[in-house]
C-alpha cells in the first residue's frame, strides 16, 4: 500500500505470523522477512519511505512470554534481511504488533507487563538507527491500545526510537459508531475522532492518565483470522 501525507510518501508491507499447532515455522519466518526487507528496499529505490509492518497475530491462547519469543525471533529475521538487502534503516519505519498474550488466553497481562515484553523485545532486536516504532492496535480494545502505548512509553529503560501508535480499528472504530453514515453525527464523530487523537498523542509522550464514560472505547475490536 502506498501514501501520500504532506511530511512524504510512504510504502507499507506487511506480513502476519500466527502463532499455535507448532507455527510459527522457521520457513514461514524467514520468507516472511525476506518479502518484507526486498519490498523495503525496493520503496528506497522509488522515493517512498517503507513502513516495515511483521505482525504477529493475536489469535490464540499463546501466553505473554510465548508471544515475546515469537515477536523477537520475528524481528531479528526482518532486520537481518534488512541489512542483508542493504535498507536504509534511517529512512524507514517499523510497524510491529506489541508483544500481547493470545486473544483468548486465560492469563490477562497489565499494560506495565506489556510495556516491559514490548520495550525489550524491541531492545534486543530493532537497530537504534531505526526512526521510530509505530505500533499497530491489533484487535485491542481503543482503550487498551491506548493504556498499553502509555504504558510502553513510561516504561523506565533505554528507548532510542520514537514509539508512537498508526492505529486502523482503535482509532476508528468509535468514530464510525458515533457517525452511523448520517450527515448530524459529522460534527459528533469529528469530536470522537479528535478525543481519540488526542488521548494516543498522549500516550506517545507517556502522560495518558485515562478517560472517563468510555464505554465504546472498551470494546474489543479483535476479529479472528482479520485480513485486509
Amino acid at each position: 500500500a502506498v501514501v501520500s501525507t504532506q511530511s512524504g510518501h510512504y510504502g507499507r508491507g506487511r506480513s502476519v505470523i500466527k502463532i499455535g499447532d507448532g507455527r510459527p515455522s522457521e520457513l514461514a519466518i524467514q520468507s516472511n522477512a525476506v518479502g518484507l526487507a526486498r519490498y523495503a528496499t525496493i520503496c528506497q529505490e522509488n522515493g517512498l519511505v517503507p513502513i516495515v509492518e511483521p505482525e504477529v497475530l493475536c489469535d490464540g491462547e499463546h501466553s505473554l512470554e510465548t508471544c515475546q519469543i515469537v515477536s523477537e525471533k520475528v524481528l531479528a529475521a526482518v532486520y537481518k534481511a534488512c541489512s542483508d538487502h542493504h535498507l536504509y534503516l534511517e529512512g524507514s519505519l517499523l510497524k510491529p504488533n506489541m508483544v500481547t498474550p493470545g486473544n483468548s488466553c486465560p492469563k490477562l497481562a497489565t499494560p506495565e507487563q506489556v510495556a516491559e515484553a514490548t520495550v525489550v523485545t524491541l531492545q534486543r532486536t530493532v537497530p537504534v538507527s531505526v526512526v521510530g516504532v509505530t505500533f499497530l492496535s491489533g484487535g485491542q480494545s481503543e482503550q487498551k491500545a491506548t493504556a498499553n502505548l502509555n504504558a510502553i512509553n513510561a516504561y523506565q529503560g533505554t528507548k532510542p526510537w520514537a514509539l508512537t501508535f498508526s492505529y486502523g480499528r482503535a482509532l476508528q472504530a468509535s468514530v464510525l459508531k458515533a457517525w452511523e453514515g448520517k450527515n448530524e453525527n459529522v460534527k459528533a464523530a469529528q469530536d470522537t475522532l479528535l478525543f481519540r487523537s488526542r488521548a494516543n498523542s498522549l500516550a506517545a509522550l507517556g502522560k495518558y492518565t485515562g478517560e472517563e464514560n468510555a464505554s465504546s472505547a472498551s470494546e474489543s475490536l479483535f476479529v479472528a483470522n482479520h485480513v485486509y
